[in-house]
């Protein structure tokens, strides 16, 4: 199974959705909690290409985006070979 990292925030519906996702997937996730710390938030940015918002999801060191790209991948059939690499 490849490694799934998601940088989140308290109060996020976004983030509540991608983790729901992940978890009826079956998938444990490195849940990043990056609210109120201004380097954990600067270092998910620089990872994610200048992306500001959460979730920002990588799996397996990827960077897939966000709560809509995860259910996109999920939609198109592409997300279950992700995880399972």
């Amino acid at each position: 199974m490849a490694a799934i990292e998601i940088y989140t925030t308290n109060v996020c519906p976004y983030c509540v959705r991608a983790k729901d996702l992940l978890k009826r997937k079956g998938q444990s996730f490195n849940e990043i909690n990056v609210e109120g710390d201004d380097a954990l938030r600067e270092a998910m940015i620089q990872r994610a290409g200048g992306r500001r918002t959460v979730p920002q999801i990588f799996i397996g060191g990827a960077h897939i985006g966000g709560c809509d790209d995860l259910y996109a991948l999920d939609k198109a059939g592409k997300l279950d070979p992700l995880l399972a690499a």
